[in-house]
């Protein structure tokens, strides 16, 4: 072959960066372009769960079935991103017994581990549970940190040789004698690092196959080219509670439906969720009856959820794709399984694939399809490594246990640290410099955190997607300041302003549909020091040009229904 075949993959979420590791291992040279961070669309608004396939085990047994492997390799090459929880498929009374028995045998014939407990086994695992759960079927599902598992698929891909370019818009599709040869790219901060204030400018990106990856966006990018690729986006509400209310993820047993699972993530519980089809994938209504319906419905299932306190809520879309021959009126009935759409077959458009639908569970199969597709048209003989090299940070992960004492860091702050770090523990953590925790509500450390910064620049979300330094039950109040005054010396002071205003406005955004009781006097203490005793709401050394809104709402986005959901 006289030259190295040029991919441009378009998405960093689970799938785009997965895609690019297994094209960066196989030899080929790869660019992955994103339009905001790593993980800026449907992966980093899902709930965590890794599937068993047990929530398909009746009614997409296909999907099933794919969930249960790649979740046996995910626990293998990405150890550190995945909390082995376990799961239970539980009944209420006015559940139905056949359904019960229909999953039971869906996933008996789905290759699923399942075992039915009783009531009283169900309730020894979770003390929380509803009193009149009658039985429940246990199953291998687990939780999964899709931040972390996006930035070490992107950070595998780099090592391979691949460059991954977050806030980096496509703008148009370079398409010449009726083939796609290449991205127009809108860079926010040039190339490399995300640095605020930084101009990047307009970049052709010449290659010889572009693979859309975008999830609910492939549609858009399809557009540039004049092919129609019909997604179907649905959107699905979670909400973040303060506290783990369960270790195990609690599904309810029956056919689908919303506000059905509980999902224990890091140092909290996520509930989920709505399943609503939308038109746009960034323009649509985030509705305060869905929050509602989550905490009210799944009380049904643990009763203290309806007193416990919210600290944000979330909507995701997801790429649903279904062929245009089948039509379904209901998001839930299309499957949850992937297509691989190849343009030069279907659309005479050589030069792009777009793959679609799917879950993050199977990202890795989605991407290895993808690879070996790419493969095939340019004649590589190249197998699939990504089910068995583990992903950076997963590599002996048994040494993990003997890292937990070894830095001298107070536990759950040595645990918390090293469950994030895996294997790179070692690397990060030994240091002779000061180590204070400067996110308590997450055991963040400064080592941690200065090893974020030198990944990601100056963008602390990126760092937060790294560290989950701000992600917890304060939600930034006590710790933002102290993760923009380590930018201090490397960056000047309205570099680092900025990059403290979009924290905050990020943490903000999340909370407006968790206003009352608790959260409600959280919110106000989180206004009072940033905005007030910190001056981040009128501060003049940001400059006349900059306007800093991420509290401007404030108390006026507080709940006017009297505070039905506590004082």
């Amino acid at each position: 072959m006289a030259s190295v075949p040029h991919i441009a993959v378009v998405g960093g979420g689970s799938t785009g960066t997965g895609i690019a590791r297994d094209l960066a291992m196989r030899g080929f040279d790869v660019t992955l372009v994103e339009q905001g961070n790593l993980t800026h669309g449907t992966t980093g608004r899902m709930h965590g769960l890794l599937h068993s396939g047990g929530r398909y085990a009746v009614a997409d047994q296909a999907s099933a079935r794919e969930c249960i492997a790649e979740n046996r390799v995910l626990r293998d090459i990405a150890s550190h991103c995945v909390e082995e929880t376990g799961g239970l498929f539980v009944k209420r009374p006015e559940d139905s017994e056949e359904y019960f028995q229909e999953k039971l045998q869906g996933c008996e014939d789905c290759g699923i581990p399942a075992e039915v407990v009783s009531g009283e086994q169900a309730r020894e695992m979770e003390p929380h549970l509803a009193r009149d759960v009658e039985k429940a079927i246990a199953v291998p599902d687990a939780a999964v940190d899709p931040f972390r598992l996006v930035v070490a698929n992107a950070a595998s891909a780099q090592e391979h040789g691949a460059r991954v370019e977050t806030h980096s818009a496509v703008t148009d599709l370079l398409v010449e004698g009726g083939e796609v040869v290449g991205l127009e790219v809108e860079h926010d901060s040039g190339p490399g690092k995300h640095v605020h204030g930084t101009e990047g400018g307009t970049e052709e990106i010449r290659a010889d196959h572009v693979v859309n990856a975008t999830g609910a966006w492939a549609g858009r990018i399809g557009d540039m080219a004049g092919v129609d690729v019909a997604v179907r986006p649905s959107k699905g509400v979670m909400t973040v509670m303060n506290v783990r209310q369960v270790d195990t993820v609690v599904n309810r047993c029956r056919p689908k439906g919303d506000a059905d699972i509980v999902v224990p993530h890091e140092t909290t519980a996520i509930l989920g969720t709505t399943d609503v089809e939308v038109d746009d994938p960034e323009d649509y209504p985030e509705e305060q009856w869905e929050v509602d319906e989550m905490i009210d419905t799944l009380s049904e299932l643990v009763p203290m959820l309806a007193e416990a306190r919210t600290v944000r809520s979330f909507w995701g879309v997801r790429p649903l794709y279904e062929p245009p021959d089948v039509g379904s009126d209901d998001p839930t009935d299309i499957t949850r399984d992937f297509f691989l759409l190849d343009h030069a077959d279907r659309d005479a458009l050589p030069g792009m694939t777009t793959v679609v639908g799917g879950k993050l569970t199977t990202y890795r199969m989605m991407a290895e399809s993808v690879a070996d597709h790419v493969c095939e048209r340019f004649g590589v003989d190249a197998e699939c490594r990504t089910a068995d090299v583990p992903l950076p940070g997963s590599e002996e992960f048994s040494v993990l246990r003997d890292y937990m004492d070894e830095f001298g860091l107070r536990s759950p702050i040595g645990r918390r640290s090293v469950e994030r770090l895996g294997s790179r523990a070692d690397d990060v953590l030994d240091t002779d410099a000061p180590n204070p925790v400067v996110c308590e509500c997450e055991g963040v450390t400064r080592a941690e955190l200065r090893d974020a910064i030198e990944q990601s620049g100056s963008d602390l979300n990126a760092v937060r997607i790294r560290t989950r330094a701000s992600m917890g039950n304060c939600q930034g109040g006590f710790c933002a300041h102290r993760m923009a005054s380590e930018l201090h010396g490397e960056y000047d002071e309205e570099t680092t302003r900025r990059a403290w205003d979009d924290l905050l406005q990020e943490r903000w955004k999340g909370q407006r549909h968790a206003l009352w009781g608790e959260q409600l006097s959280q919110a106000m203490l989180n206004y009072a020091l940033h905005a007030t005793t910190q001056n981040r709401d009128s501060d003049p050394a940001d400059g006349d040009d900059v306007d800093f809104a991420a509290f401007d709402a404030g108390p006026d986005a507080a709940r006017t229904d009297g505070g039905n959901r506590g004082d």
